[in-house]
């Protein structure tokens, strides 16, 4: 038997054919199209996206019996899709393309109608850090109203976030996933929509027809949760897969990943550690699941704890219930440009050419990518004696050059270097693009200390995604924050995740706790070098120091 999880991320689309036992068969990859049309806007199109879904499902099942296939699960980044009442596209941009209807998560068009929600100070506010993100839905509906109220409001019918627009497009069903009604819309079981909060920002149009352009109250369900009857005749055709196969209510990327993460606790109802981390000699060991962080680092990175009650963090969404775990309450940090920020760091600087050259010549025949030759060099470039990390001694970066998610939650911060040179050579650039690194690194610190603050307590760090394949990457996450960090026997945990949605939904298992123990194992642990301890803690200093200043600086330049 075999599950099929399928994962849209940002500039890709992924899928797996996954074992009962959760071991990858087969993966397949097809790029999707991103358009910036101005400044902040980033646009999709959900036509696009659902061809690349069935092309990637074909790939990965070609030599695999249809019958032998017994679920399927979506998961996709918090992006916003727009059909209109034949469930056709509706434009989100100004040049009018009707296939452009998807609004992407980095999208940060609306961050003047977020900061006029925040500024509300509705109860709503409180969980999703105090402040309302431009990355959730509100703000950007709000744009839309606002901006393009002939072109594309008017004419909207179905705002969906783009894995529940996956499900309706395999099932004909449109029953919402917590996860993402949750996390990224406001809404709060068991009451549902809080009519106050859209009447108060302008938006109480979207609570007509019981809200049913937005998801109608209770008529929602948990990830998993199989959907409608199944693949319908159409999408079936589509996928290459039987109708009535089962599909599992949907995920946010993160989350999906996240689950994957958490799943290898095999932890019953009540959250308490199973057998699986016996051996790793892991803080976590004999802990509940609270004492976990999952972290999922890619274009983006989100970090999500779980707690058994709900815990109130500035800065960082949630607490949410249910949007993850059955009955548990998740918090969700995050930095909105993580592998983003890298290569922009290193494809932007005078000796990326000359890196391209030189990686060739190191790796011709074995495919290992400029940051593996990074890596190498900056070992090489350090004394035998002394840890890589300290080449970063002289050099300091704060990450958020598209904002701060968590833990300020503020999308105006900026970027900032500090301890430049005149010098651009191959060693400059590997030395920038290791106090990235180690900025991202102390930003994790940040939003642990946060949580940590309001009652968290994290003992092990568990990540996936695609720079959790980075050893430099996760070795500093373990170093500057002073905490193990779990791999995932399975790489692509996002993948495996998804799967467990559809595995849940064919109901082979009798809950999302039985899947979630049986379909994987903890692979490698990474331990921190605590020799290093007193050289995070300055740098960490030096971080903290360098937003001060920003903030300082915007203030001297606001006076008149």
């Amino acid at each position: 038997m075999y599950y099929v999880g399928v994962d849209v991320g940002t500039a890709s689309v992924r899928a797996a054919l996954v074992t009962r036992e959760g071991l990858l068969r087969s993966t397949a990859e097809e790029p999707i199209s991103i358009w910036e049309p101005q400044s902040d806007h980033y646009v999709q199109s959900s036509s696009e996206i659902w061809e690349k879904c069935c092309t990637v499902v074909k790939k990965v099942t070609q030599d695999t019996e249809r019958s032998q296939v017994r679920g399927i699960g979506f998961d996709a980044t918090c992006s916003l899709v727009v059909l209109d009442r034949s469930f056709q596209p509706v434009p989100v941009n100004q040049d009018g393309d009707q296939q452009r209807n998807v609004v992407m998560w980095m999208d940060h068009r609306a961050a003047e109608q977020a900061a006029r929600i925040t500024n509300t100070g509705h109860a709503v506010l409180s969980r999703v850090g105090g402040v309302m993100s431009p990355e959730m839905q509100p703000p950007k509906l709000l744009w839309l109203k606002e901006n393009l109220k002939e072109s594309c409001w008017n004419k909207a019918a179905h705002f969906f976030d783009l894995p529940d627009f996956l499900s309706w497009k395999a099932t004909g069903s449109l029953t919402r996933s917590l996860c993402t009604l949750v996390c990224k819309w406001t809404y709060c079981p068991p009451e549902g929509w809080d009519v106050s909060f859209w009447s108060m920002i302008g938006l109480e149009d979207l609570l007509e027809n019981n809200a049913s352009k937005i998801g109608q109250t209770n008529v929602v369900c948990s990830p998993g949760s199989p959907l409608g009857d199944g693949l319908t005749q159409e999408a079936a055709a589509d996928l290459g897969l039987d109708p009535g196969t089962a599909v599992g209510a949907s995920l946010i990327d993160a989350h999906a990943g996240g689950l994957e993460s958490h799943r290898h606790l095999s932890f019953d109802i009540l959250g308490v550690i199973g057998a699986d981390v016996k051996g790793f000699h892991l803080p976590c060991e004999g802990q509940p699941i609270t004492s976990r962080m999952a972290m999922i680092c890619g274009t983006s990175s989100c970090h999500m704890a779980i707690s058994e009650r709900p815990l109130f963090v500035p800065g960082v969404w949630g607490p949410c219930l249910s949007a993850m775990v059955p009955d548990m309450w998740l918090n969700e940090g995050g930095q909105s440009a993580t592998g983003r920020l890298i290569e922009h760091v290193v494809k932007g600087h005078a000796a990326y050419t000359q890196l391209q050259e030189q990686a060739q010549q190191r790796f011709p025949f074995t495919g290992e990518n400029i940051y593996s030759y990074l890596n190498s060099h900056l070992s090489l470039m350090a004394d035998s004696c002394s840890a890589v990390d300290r080449l970063g001694s002289g050099l300091h970066v704060w990450p958020d050059f598209h904002g701060n998610r968590s833990p300020l939650a503020d999308p105006t911060l900026k970027g900032m270097v500090i301890g430049l040179s005149l010098s651009q050579t191959l060693e400059d650039l590997a030395l920038l693009y290791l106090a990235s690194v180690q900025a991202l690194a102390l930003g994790t610190r940040h939003i642990l200390e946060a949580m940590k603050e309001a009652g968290h307590d994290i003992r092990t760090l568990f990540l996936c995604g695609g720079l959790s394949k980075n050893a430099l990457f996760v070795q500093i996450h373990a170093n500057a924050t002073g905490l193990p960090v779990v791999l995932p026997d399975q790489m692509e945990a996002v993948l495996v995740g998804a799967a467990i949605l559809g595995a849940c939904a064919s109901q082979d298992y009798s809950s999302i706790q039985e899947a979630m123990g049986r379909m994987a194992k903890v692979g490698k642990v990474v331990q921190p070098d605590h020799e290093l301890q007193s050289f995070y803690e300055r740098k960490y200093k030096v971080f903290l120091r360098l937003i001060a200043h920003q903030r300082e600086y915007q203030a001297l330049m606001k006076q008149r």
